[in-house]
């Protein structure tokens, strides 16, 4: 690695700090092309660390590590992170919008020809397919998450407790605030220490970037008094969306439980199998599955639906990563916040588990399709990367549509 690559701890000179457009332009261009899921990471830490510059590689791992804490997709997180660190607000701001343009237009397009034509044979057969592909992609990131959440057998219980709960209706909400509750009594990441770094003076930092937050606030608050006394659906659909945000730690694919019971089961939107739809139009998009808010943004309320969801599903792990990351070292090291953070994501395991359940028993299942997802859960523990495993799959539904 260069020595000119920017030190976590020291500002970077004038002519290594990259302007917001330059920010935005390579978040875009990265954005185009992210697919993969957790592969997305890699390719950010490439563009900011090996590429640009912007970033040390030990800084960039402090981000992962923080962002892996905090509630929302990861990936999104860290495009933040690295914006946040090579930029302040502004370079915060241009990766986190540049990167989830090109999801957002894709994402788009697609719901737009799923809510016109998704009535065709040939889109029917495909969506057949799709759904058993979803299916076994949910089934493995169940398997992926729990292979390496749960290390004890007492972890054991807290998922399984979890995944019962949300199968016989209780809110994922209630049970991701009792895991937390619960993490506290179990010895959970309490035997090593976290690694230290030495950042300095966050309440500096965290001075520069409170007024811009606290901006950002008020206009998200007058945004939603706007909708709540003019356009209360899209009122509905926003709270939703920013309640299923700040509540999933874990990653993107932690945000499915949520979604689905808010979506499906709370609200009755749309029906299990249309939301298995926008799940599966989310694998073949860039950027982080919760990009399927775009999808239910746009079946409850066409355009401006898809925008205020898609912005919601995003604020308020944006928020919370501006305003945590200067004290991210003091968070990381107190005993009860990883103890609460380790409950957490034990229920996670638990509630994919039961979404797993739920898509699986909203698939109309025949042989082709058994075999369908049988062959995409064995290609992705072969680590085949998803985007083609759906593709491929995508197509042999048409084929057998035809047939």
């Amino acid at each position: 690695m260069r020595e000119s690559v920017v030190n976590n701890n020291e500002p970077a000179p004038p002519s290594a700090i990259p302007r917001p457009l330059a920010i935005f332009f390579s978040f875009l261009r990265l954005g185009v092309t992210s697919f993969g899921g957790p592969a997305m990471i890699a390719y950010i830490k490439n563009l900011a660390v090996e590429k640009k510059h912007w970033l040390s590689g030990e800084s960039f791992n402090h981000g992962v590590a923080l962002c892996q804490s905090l509630p929302g997709a990861t990936a999104m997180q860290c495009a933040v992170y690295v914006g946040l660190k090579s930029r302040r607000f502004s370079g915060a701001i241009a990766a986190y919008v540049g990167f989830g343009i090109p999801a957002f237009i894709l994402m788009l397009v697609l719901a737009v020809l799923y809510k016109y034509g998704h009535e065709a044979r040939l889109i029917l057969s495909l969506f057949a397919g799709l759904r058993a592909i979803v299916v076994a992609v949910v089934a493995n990131a169940t398997l992926s998450f729990g292979t390496t959440t749960i290390k004890k057998w007492w972890e054991v219980p807290v998922a399984a407790g979890a995944a019962a709960a949300l199968y016989f209706g209780v809110s994922p909400i209630y049970v991701i605030l009792a895991a937390a509750a619960l993490g506290l009594l179990l010895p959970v990441a309490a035997a090593s220490k976290p690694p230290t770094s030495e950042e300095h003076e966050p309440e500096a930092r965290h001075r520069s970037f409170l007024r811009p937050v606290i901006i950002l606030l008020l206009v998200t608050a007058v945004v939603m008094g706007i909708l709540y006394l003019f356009e209360r659906p899209l009122f509905d659909l926003a709270f939703t969306m920013l309640r299923v945000d700040l509540f999933a730690f874990g990653g993107g694919f932690a945000s499915l439980p949520l979604m689905q019971h808010e979506v499906v089961d709370v609200h009755r939107w749309m029906d299990a199998r249309v939301f298995i739809d926008g799940i599966a139009l989310g694998q073949v998009t860039p950027g982080p599955i919760v990009i399927t808010a775009t999808f239910v943004g746009y079946m409850l309320a066409g355009f401006p639906g898809a925008v205020v969801a898609t912005a919601a599903i995003f604020l308020p792990s944006f928020i919370i990563l501006t305003l945590v990351e200067p004290y991210f070292d003091r968070f990381k090291r107190n005993r009860f916040f990883r103890k609460a953070i380790s409950g957490i994501l034990l229920s996670f395991v638990g509630l994919l588990l039961a979404v797993t359940v739920h898509l699986g028993m909203s698939v109309t299942w025949e042989v082709w399709s058994i075999i369908l997802a049988v062959a995409t859960f064995a290609a992705l523990r072969l680590k085949v990367d998803v985007l083609w495993v759906v593709i491929a799959g995508g197509l042999l539904s048409v084929v057998i549509g035809i047939l």
